[in-house]
């Protein structure tokens, strides 16, 4: 049977260049790996299939003879009358593309998380992550603040270092493993060797036992206890973001790499002040004499009081602006506004006499909207018929 087209199999154009293929071969051998495909030999064959179009491509001289030749330029050139991956040794291609992706994409060393590793895995089991809520203040959030945090937590056990035991000639090397921290089952299929590596059942794949376990941890290398951790929250957080301080949450069992703690931010209620983005709003209630007549009031910033002219004729709704009182925005994105918006009291109880006051303007032109609208229309014909 003839072979499909490398650049078929991998789905891009002659012209593609590494790059290219490497996200194009990614894709299929995420999808199609053995591991995540358990029993599925048509999978495996996509597998072996893509691998084999890779390691073809990605090398100039293979893919120059290929490009002229198609796949009888490829015979003996280490591939073999089979072509490619027909015979290889399962372990050889996950060494392949481990080599070709870096032994820690996903961050423990192994692409597919089953017990593969280049090497002993090495002792202990990681700590677990942590979150934890901060509460902060709209000040602490305009800001910047640094905040000491009580965390009650595993911590590594000072007594015996991490190591779980009472003395370093408490440990013995694993006789289920012979101290690998992994056993292995190697099958034969019609596409050459399978070998399925798992961690260690005995010792849960650190390669040693403890014979004397630490006394004030029982042997797993940590305890619970209270710790203070600093952290620095940069200005212009928001409600819901994150901060992950590396290495700071529940230490690894017996030696094992610590979990993160994941610090969530969460944003108090404010008694004056309400934020859109960097910016902060502030209602303002001033009197009806004042709106008209104008005044100066003190209100509230994000730094203390300051004085505010208002102006003569102030209408109910119109925003004030306080240029850069606002707050500082996260990555210096900018410094917000301080926005007041004005609002105009209007008293529900009179007395006669108050009352008395209040109808004698009702029929003074200056207090009808129908009039003072009309003389906003004369004066903006007048405009217009000067300028045209």
């Amino acid at each position: 049977m003839s072979k499909r087209d490398y650049y078929e199999i991998l789905g891009v154009d002659k012209g593609a260049g590494e790059a290219e293929l490497k996200k194009a071969y990614w894709k299929l051998a995420m999808k199609y790996h053995p591991d995540r495909n358990k029993g599925d030999d048509d999978a495996e064959k996509k597998f072996k299939e893509a691998s084999e179009a890779y390691d073809v491509l990605r090398d100039p001289q293979k893919r120059e003879r290929y490009d002229q030749f198609g796949h009888a330029g490829l015979n003996g050139g280490g591939f073999g009358g089979a072509g490619g991956y027909g015979n290889a040794d399962f372990e050889d291609i996950f060494s392949r593309f481990s080599d070709i992706f870096g032994g820690d994409i996903f961050g423990g060393g192994d692409p597919f998380g089953q017990g593969r590793s280049r090497g002993r895995r090495g002792s202990g089991r990681p700590g677990s992550d942590m979150k934890l809520k901060v509460a902060l203040t709209m000040e602490e959030i305009a800001f910047g603040v640094e905040k000491t945090l009580k965390v009650k937590k595993h911590i590594q056990c000072d007594s015996c270092g991490g190591t779980g035991a009472e003395t370093d000639e408490d440990f013995e090397t694993c006789s289920t493993c012979s101290g690998t921290g992994e056993v292995r089952q190697v099958s034969r299929t019609m596409f050459g060797q399978f070998v399925n590596v798992q961690p260690c059942p005995t010792c849960s794949g650190e390669g040693k036992i403890i014979r004397n376990k630490c006394s004030k941890c029982s042997g797993e290398g940590r305890y619970k206890s209270d710790e203070k951790i600093k952290v620095n929250i940069p200005s212009g957080v928001a409600n819901g973001n994150y901060i992950t301080l590396r290495r700071q949450g529940n230490s690894g069992i017996r030696g094992g790499q610590p979990g993160d703690l994941i610090v969530l931010i969460e944003e108090k209620k404010h008694e004056h002040f309400k934020r859109d983005g960097n910016d902060i709003y502030y209602d303002l209630m001033i009197s009806i004499p004042d709106a008209i007549l104008g005044t100066e009031v003190e209100v509230p910033t994000l730094k203390g009081k300051a004085k505010v002219k208002i102006e003569p004729g102030t209408q109910p709704g119109k925003l004030l602006r306080m240029k850069e009182r606002g707050i500082n925005g996260l990555n210096n994105s900018g410094l917000g506004d301080q926005f007041i918006n004005m609002k105009v009291y209007i008293p529900k109880d009179l007395t006669s006499e108050e009352k008395t006051h209040i109808e004698a303007l009702k029929g003074n032109e200056h207090f009808d909207p129908v009039s003072a609208e009309n003389r906003e229309k004369s004066f903006f014909s007048k405009i217009k018929d000067v300028f045209g």
